[in-house]
């Protein structure tokens, strides 16, 4: 599978990848950029919609554009997308440096979405980091909500993870999170991070949560790494190595594999969409991969 939306650049451009099962089809989110002609590139980003009934052939059904005042015509897709009751609901993300934070909306379709009353619903606090919120993830784990987030250190620097928490009863509205750690629960550690550790995807397996998560900055390159987790807060990585690198020189992916997101299927069956290029970001496309899970952990089936 590569897939990437040529409608605004003329060429493949789609990132951020997040697949639902929803009313029989599988629909993948992903960020579009602004169209080539935008005379403000922070302005203009949304988030695009696929359709596909088998996970490799997709074709693109809606769009989801701001037209919000607190989304300053730049919309990015997260990690959240997901099931909620009847409908499917969506976390994004403005990209705004310190005004980025976490926004929830609501559907009953998959694609025409209303937003939360109460955006943004979450951005962190305390002295450790910048305040900013971006890469949501929501999972049901045990009695609450887990909504895992990117954020930076105080100098803008380092990229981290941290993690708030609402009770299941939630309408996942601002009032309902509450920041669980007053420190990251994963921060950049081996060398192949760099200064950046992001895009949280998770999983459950038995009792333990598997995270997946992105390792240093765009380009850098950024490759995919693997935590584990009994409680959802306290992570330990699995290896020192990516656990999916960037591809070789020639290849589609060779300049990084990044953004993971990890979809279980109604058959039990596991697959990792990532993004990747070849050509420092002119273009991005969206691939996925098997993961097979022996008691060692995930593997890809290669």
């Amino acid at each position: 599978m590569l897939f990437g939306d040529t409608l605004r650049r003329g060429i493949p451009f789609s990132k951020d990848p997040h697949v639902i099962k929803f009313n029989g089809n599988y629909l993948m989110y992903f960020s579009i950029p602004p169209f080539e002609d935008n005379t403000d590139p922070m302005n203009g980003w949304a988030i695009g919609i696929a359709k596909s009934s088998n996970l490799t052939d997709w074709e693109k059904v809606g769009e989801i554009l701001p037209d919000r005042d607190y989304e300053e015509k730049r919309l990015m897709c997260t990690r959240g997308s997901g099931y909620r009751r009847a409908g499917a609901f969506v976390l994004s993300n403005l990209r705004k440096l310190k005004n980025d934070a976490i926004r929830h909306a609501v559907s009953d379709d998959g694609i025409n979405f209303e937003r939360n009353s109460t955006n943004p619903i979450f951005r962190p606090t305390g002295d450790w980091n910048y305040g900013r919120a971006i890469d949501a993830e929501v999972f049901r784990f045990e009695d609450r909500y887990l909504l895992y987030f990117a954020t930076r250190d105080t100098s803008m620097d380092i990229q981290m993870q941290g993690v708030a928490a609402a009770p299941l009863n939630t309408n996942f509205n601002r009032e309902d999170w509450k920041q669980l750690t007053d420190e990251p629960i994963l921060a950049p550690k081996y060398p192949w991070e760099g200064r950046c550790v992001e895009g949280a995807s998770i999983i459950q397996r038995g009792d333990s949560l598997y995270l997946f998560y992105a390792g240093a900055y765009n380009n850098g390159p950024q490759q995919i790494g693997v935590a584990k987790s009994d409680d959802g807060v306290h992570w330990e990585r699995l290896s020192n190595k990516p656990f999916l690198a960037n591809g070789d020189p020639g290849e589609w992916n060779s300049c990084e594999s990044r953004h993971p997101h990890i979809f279980k299927d109604e058959d039990g069956r596991t697959h990792l969409f990532f993004q990747g290029n070849n050509d420092f970001g002119k273009n991005w496309r969206i691939s996925q991969k098997e993961v097979i899970w022996t008691k060692n952990g995930p593997e890809l089936d290669d």
